[in-house]
Parts: structure tokens; C-alpha cells; sequence
């Protein structure tokens, strides 16, 4: 427990000033209602029953009396005591609003600072730990959990700072006015605490099984919410509402046992804590008969009681909500324990020279698995060696497996080799920044992503400040823009999640505008034309070979129509180079090339001679 103290304060750093504030807020509400019953006790005593005042007068009673005139005068003058009982309880709802106040502004920005940090330190993570990891549990952790950590820092952190206040507090008080009650009063107290702490012990695990059951269920529902049409479309509607049932049931079923274990304490709780009040009474109403104590004096004790017993049993939620709030810190220690892409520290001059766009590859291997060794020849690329001059067009064509793709990602360091050479202009891959090397490259991904923007945003992703001349002539060059001409907005046209509201082809030529807009030396196109009529894609085709020299350029395609106009091709099979040369060259000799060339060619053909009319 000590240790998840240790940490809730190092979250606190930044806003102890503001808790510092509250905590004094705090210990004016503990006095001033302390003394509310005071008031009713003195007045009770000492102006109703006729008490004397003497050596034995305790002594807040004696200062009570003091501030209200004396008892005489309180006596003649009993509206005193109601008025100083509503002035205590005002002045207490004040101070407990400036503590409430202080302590969520403080829990709100501790919230706030975290999910920054968490957003960042995700975005900045290997892709091989997104790669494993569930969005689904993700987005659990940055929302619930640090929901749940802002809840205790708002609240349960002030309720353990009163309950310490309130124990350091009434014990001397009500010893100073009747050893003997206090301890009375003091019986069942302990009990309570222990079995408070008995219960944090036996339930804390129950709350890892809930966030978890919770994790699962959010998985679930994103998954199936970002495949909706795919679900639609194989009428899959009844076999997802099944598979939903399962996690929907274990969080359920994990949600009651906790909400079972929490209504066993409440009731145990609640069955000592009147039994205390009653135990109380009882010894209380027997030495008043026999004149040990008076009226005035019980009634004090019972209204400290009710004041103390409520924190008392609290600390049992208390301690239930740090549990909670433990399971939730220990996931998001989780996520912030991974660490960070390596960055290196490359000389400002090296970064400063301009990248002409030649690229080195050598003896290149790869293996998806970590800790798997790559030179044995099964790994996504074995052995791979070329070379790319500055402004040339390369071609990479491949069965499915081949490791185009993989080759795209080590050139993107969205993975990094560990055998073999990549150079940029000379300068190795792996020692210069990953910011720097993507700022280099123009890419269109095989399934392009879209935000939930406007055009002309998305578009801009790669030059936050490009003007509106530049996009719609990079929109020109993607065969995109006249069709944005025809949407309502033009480029203001905002787009569905994921680009959803555009067809697939019109999603690829806005990533192909988005790529182009961006200017970088390198442009890697994978597979970015596969959902494109052969028409439009002959229109973009002419437009990049137009801008032919402009950049260094991968095409990663299956048609060959693609690839034909491209200055050099490599065909890869198992990660390895098996063809290489132009177009004219590959297609005049036996191999993969030539036979993928004849099999499309021959497709074609006979599709196009099905469309003849008769």
C-alpha cells in the first residue's frame, strides 16, 4: 500500500500547492464542525440544565462559554446558540466548497497531464508493440483508467486526509471532556478499521478482473464498430451479437461479484457502526441516571459519533477506490514502462545537407518475430541488395509474402534491421532520426488512412502550411480534383472516419495528392493504385511520369501496367531479388515476370474481346 501512496504523490507534482490549499480548507471544516456540537452541548448544560461553571469545566467549554457572554448571559440570551451553530455549519460549507474547488482543479490537470503523456508515449512506441497490442484495451486504459485516478485524486484523497484529521482530532477532544465516554465511544472502532482493511486486502484483485472484463468488452465493440460494413455485408449481424454476449457476460458477472462483495461490507459496516451509537446510548443513559455525566455531555459524544462513524466507514470505500485506482496506475504504468522508438543523435550539419534521394541497400534481412535470427533464409527479406539513383523510378514486384511491404517499412524505420545496410545518400539508415528520415518520404500505404477532417486538412498532412495552389496541383497530379470539384464544400468537404464517405479509389488518389503535395525526395507508392480504374490510373501515371526526376520513386504493385513505365524493376520471391532489369528487358525472358506479363496480357485480352458486341 505504501508504494501506491509513493506513487499517487509523485503524481501530485505540480498541483501540491493546490492540495496544500485544500488540506488547510480541510482542517477548518474539521473544527468548525467540531464545534456544532459543542454549542448544543454547553447550551445544555450549562444554560438550560444550570450547570455551574467550575475547575472541572473542561476547557473549549469553559472558551465557548467565554465567546458567548458567559452563562448567565447565554441563559438570557438562548437564541445565541442557534445562530453560532449556523454560523459554524456556514462557515463549514464555505471552507468544504474551497476544498472540493482546489482539489478538482488539481485532480483535473493531474488527469489532463496524464493523457498527454499517455497519448504521446503511444505514438512514440515500436510498431511491433502496436502490432500486439489490443486498441481496444488502449483506449480502456487512456480513458477509464485515468478516469479512475482523477476520481480518487478529486475525492478519496480529501476523504483519507479528513479521516486522518478527524482521528487525530476527536480523540483528545472527547478525552478532554470525559476519559471514561471516550473510551466507551472509542469500543467498536478499531473493529471496523481492521475489517475495512481485511476487506481492501481481499477485493483489490476482483477490481483487476473488472478493468480487464471492461478492456475486453471496449475491444470487442471497436473491432465490430470499424467493421460494420464488412459485417453488414456477409449478414453477420447475428454471429457478432453472439460473440458480444461472451465478454458481456464475464464483465457482468465479474461487475456483480464485486458489487456483492461491496454490499457484505456496507451492511457489516453499517451493523458495528450502530451498534456503536447504540453502545453509546446505552452506557451513556446509565451514567447519566447514576449522575456520572450529564445531558449535555452524551449529547456531544453521539454527534461526534455520527461525525466520526461516517469517515470510519468510508475509509472501507477508501480503500476499495485505492484498490481501484491501483489496478488502473499498475495498466497505465504498463503502457509508460514500454520503451520509447530509439532515437539517435545525429550532427546538425549531417541533417542539414539535403537528401538527394540515393538510396543503398545491402545484404538486407528481416524477420517479423523479435529475437528470431534473420540470415537463416525464412525471415520477410534474406540477403536483399540494390542500389536507386537520385530522381530514377524503381519498380518492386512480387507474389504475395514477397516482402515488398516490409522492405517499405524498414525504409519508413517503422522497424529496424539488424543485419545488412540501408543508406540514405550514404549516410546509414539506423543512426539517423526517425522524424527526420519520414520528413524524407512520401508514402502511400497499400491501405491508405483518411481522418475525419476536411479535404483539404487530410491533404495536408504533410505540409500543415501549404497553400491552396500547391493542393489542388497536387490533387491535379492524382487525378483527385476534379471529383472534389463536384462535392458540396470542394476541399472543405468534411470525410467520415477512415475516409469512409469516399470510394476506395477515390481514397488512394487522395493519399497519392497527399504524398505528392508533401515534396520529399523519396516517394514510395505501395501498391496505391490497386483500387483505381485502368483509365484514372493512366491518367496518374502520366501525371508522376511527368514529375519524373522531381523525387526517387518505389512503385510496389501486382499490375504490370503500372510498372511498365518505371526506369528499373526487381521482382522479389522469399525475400530475395530473382529478376531484375526494365520492363522490355523481363518480359523478352523467362521467369516470374514474363509469366505474370503473359497472364495479365492474356486476361485482358480475352475481356476485352467478351465486351465485343456479336
Amino acid at each position: 500500500m505504501f508504494s501506491q501512496f509513493t506513487t499517487i504523490w509523485s503524481l501530485m507534482r505540480g498541483q501540491r500547492l493546490r492540495y496544500g490549499l485544500a488540506l488547510g480548507c480541510l482542517v477548518f471544516v474539521t473544527v468548525l464542525n467540531y464545534g456544532v456540537p459543542l454549542v448544543g452541548s454547553t447550551t445544555i448544560d450549562y444554560a438550560v440544565a444550570g450547570k455551574e461553571v467550575g475547575p472541572t469545566t473542561p476547557f473549549l467549554i469553559a472558551m465557548l462559554l467565554r465567546l458567548l457572554g458567559g452563562a448567565e448571559h447565554l441563559r438570557a440570551h438562548l437564541w445565541l446558540a442557534p445562530v453560532a451553530m449556523v454560523l459554524f455549519a456556514a462557515s463549514s460549507g464555505l471552507f468544504s466548497y474551497l476544498k472540493g474547488w482546489q482539489a478538482s482543479l488539481a485532480s483535473d490537470g493531474i488527469a489532463r497531464r496524464l493523457k498527454d503523456q499517455l497519448y504521446d508515449h503511444l505514438n512514440h512506441l515500436p510498431s511491433r508493440y502496436h502490432d500486439r497490442a489490443d486498441t481496444g484495451d488502449l483506449v480502456q486504459r487512456c480513458t477509464s483508467d485515468v478516469e479512475t485516478v482523477r476520481q480518487f485524486l478529486a475525492a478519496q484523497v480529501m476523504d483519507i486526509g479528513n479521516a486522518f484529521l478527524l482521528a487525530a482530532t476527536a480523540l483528545p477532544l472527547l478525552l478532554s471532556l470525559s476519559v471514561p465516554m471516550a473510551l466507551v465511544s472509542f469500543a467498536l472502532i478499531g473493529p471496523i478499521t481492521i475489517y475495512a482493511y481485511i476487506y481492501f486486502r481481499q477485493v483489490k484483485h476482483v477490481f483487476k478482473e473488472v478493468a480487464e472484463a471492461e478492456g475486453a468488452l471496449t475491444a470487442v465493440i471497436q473491432e465490430n464498430l470499424t467493421g460494420i460494413r464488412v459485417v453488414r455485408a456477409f449478414a453477420r449481424q447475428d454471429f457478432e451479437r453472439a460473440k458480444f454476449a461472451a465478454p458481456n457476460t464475464r464483465y457482468r458477472d465479474r461487475n456483480l461479484h464485486l458489487m456483492r462483495l461491496m454490499a457484505w461490507y456496507w451492511s457489516i459496516s453499517d451493523l458495528v457502526a450502530l451498534s456503536q451509537l447504540g453502545l453509546t446510548l446505552l452506557v451513556g443513559a446509565h451514567w447519566i441516571a447514576s449522575g456520572r455525566i450529564t445531558v449535555g455531555l452524551l449529547f456531544a459524544f453521539l454527534s461526534y459519533l455520527g461525525i466520526m462513524l461516517w469517515p470510519v466507514r468510508q475509509m472501507g470505500r477508501i480503500l476499495t477506490d485505492l484498490g481501484k485506482t491501483s489496478v488502473a496506475l499498475t495498466r497505465i504504468r504498463e503502457i509508460l514502462s514500454v520503451p520509447r522508438e530509439s532515437e539517435p543523435v545525429a550532427p546538425p550539419l549531417l541533417l542539414a545537407a539535403p537528401l538527394s534521394g540515393r538510396l543503398a541497400v545491402r545484404d538486407l534481412h528481416f524477420h517479423h518475430s523479435a529475437g528470431e535470427p534473420t540470415a537463416t533464409g525464412r525471415g520477410a527479406l534474406n540477403g536483399l541488395s540494390f542500389d536507386i539513383r537520385p530522381g530514377e523510378t524503381l519498380a518492386i514486384l512480387g507474389p504475395s509474402g514477397a516482402g515488398k511491404s516490409t522492405l517499405m517499412h524498414l525504409l519508413l524505420r517503422l522497424y529496424d534491421y539488424t543485419e545488412g545496410s540501408i543508406q540514405f545518400d550514404g549516410r546509414e539508415l539506423t543512426s539517423l532520426p526517425r522524424a527526420w528520415v519520414r520528413a524524407q518520404i512520401g508514402v502511400v500505404m497499400q491501405e491508405p488512412f483518411l481522418f475525419s477532417k476536411t479535404l483539404r486538412d487530410n491533404l495536408r498532412l504533410g505540409r500543415g502550411d501549404a497553400p491552396d495552389e500547391e493542393i489542388e496541383a497536387a490533387a491535379r497530379a492524382a487525378s483527385i480534383h476534379d471529383t472534389i470539384l463536384t462535392f458540396a464544400e470542394g476541399y472543405s468537404t468534411l470525410i467520415g472516419e477512415r475516409g469512409i464517405t469516399l470510394s476506395g479509389g477515390q481514397r488512394q488518389r487522395v493519399a497519392i495528392a497527399r504524398a505528392v503535395l508533401k515534396r520529399p525526395p523519396i516517394l514510395i507508392l505501395d501498391d496505391a493504385l490497386s483500387a483505381i480504374d485502368a483509365e484514372t490510373e493512366s491518367l496518374v501515371l502520366n501525371a508522376l511520369r511527368e514529375r519524373r526526376g522531381h523525387a526517387t520513386t518505389l512503385v510496389i504493385a501486382h499490375r504490370l501496367s503500372t510498372l511498365a513505365q518505371a526506369d528499373r524493376v526487381i521482382v522479389l520471391d522469399h525475400g530475395r531479388i530473382i529478376q531484375t532489369g526494365t520492363h522490355a528487358e523481363l518480359s523478352s525472358q523467362e521467369g516470374l515476370y514474363r509469366r505474370l506479363w503473359q497472364i495479365q496480357t492474356s486476361v485482358e485480352a480475352d475481356f476485352k474481346n467478351e465486351l465485343k458486341p456479336a
